[in-house]
Order: C-alpha cells, then sequence, then structure tokens
C-alpha cells in the first residue's frame, strides 16, 4: 500500500508541474521574455530547418509538447499505480521506462531550467524510487 502511495506522489507531482507549465505557456507572462523586443524577434525569425513556423511557435510547441509528457507520465503511472498495482510493479520495462523519463527531466532541468521544477522533479523522482523499494521488499517477503 505504501508503494502505491508513493507512486500516486510521485505521478501527482509530475502531473502537478505538467498542468503549472501548461497553464504558464498560454497565460501570463511568466514564459515569456523580460525584453518584449526578444518576443517580436522570435516571432518574425524563422529556424535554419524550415521557413514553415517561427523561433516564437517552436518555443509555445516545445512548452506544451514538454508539459503534455509530463501530464502523460502522472496520468499513465498514477492509474496504473491504483488500478493495475500488480503489472506496475512486476514490470521492469515499465518500471525502467518510468525511471528514466524521470531521471531525463531531472537531468533536463539541472542543466535548462531553474531550481523549482528541479527540485519539483527531484521529489517526485524520489518518490518513484523509494515506491520501488518497498513493492520490491514486499515481493522478497511473499
Amino acid at each position: 500500500m505504501a508503494a502505491k502511495i508513493l507512486m500516486v506522489l510521485s505521478a501527482g507531482i509530475s502531473f502537478t508541474l505538467g498542468v503549472v507549465h501548461l497553464v504558464y505557456t498560454f497565460w501570463g507572462p511568466l514564459l515569456t521574455p523580460r525584453d518584449p523586443a526578444l518576443q517580436i524577434s522570435m516571432s518574425q525569425i524563422a529556424p535554419v530547418l524550415t521557413k514553415e513556423t517561427t523561433m516564437w511557435r517552436c518555443w509555445v510547441g516545445f512548452n506544451v509538447s514538454h508539459s503534455m509528457g509530463l501530464i502523460l507520465f502522472g496520468l499513465v503511472f498514477g492509474f496504473l499505480a491504483l488500478a493495475h498495482g500488480q503489472l506496475l510493479f512486476h514490470s521492469p520495462f515499465l518500471l525502467v521506462v518510468g525511471l528514466a523519463m524521470l531521471g531525463g527531466f531531472v537531468v533536463l532541468c539541472k542543466v535548462y531550467f531553474f531550481s523549482a521544477p528541479l527540485r519539483g522533479i527531484i521529489i517526485s523522482l524520489a518518490c518513484y524510487v523509494a515506491s520501488i523499494a518497498l513493492s520490491r521488499a514486499s515481493i522478497m517477503r511473499s
């Protein structure tokens, strides 16, 4: 039971970070440049890859897809923990995929972001790892 609670907590943190990030992407100034001229410039300049978009549209798209990844992780792992705990906790594949995803988010936050999302993802990762450890301990006792 404790393993499920920790997994749901991990998933809930990731989900919440994703929703907050999505809200910040579309509403308010928090993910816009401090210099309005930069946003104007980004809205007028295409990346080298293609002229079909602008750097600003890429910026928004990257933020939305990042949010969607966090939300998807939270929904899938939260659902699996609550509705299919046996499947989740007995599947090395699912556990490694989740671990890799959260580990990847930690690296992204450390290299490209700032301390608040890093702390949130580290807490989510710690809950995830503790959840796995508790589930493994309970499997060993059985």
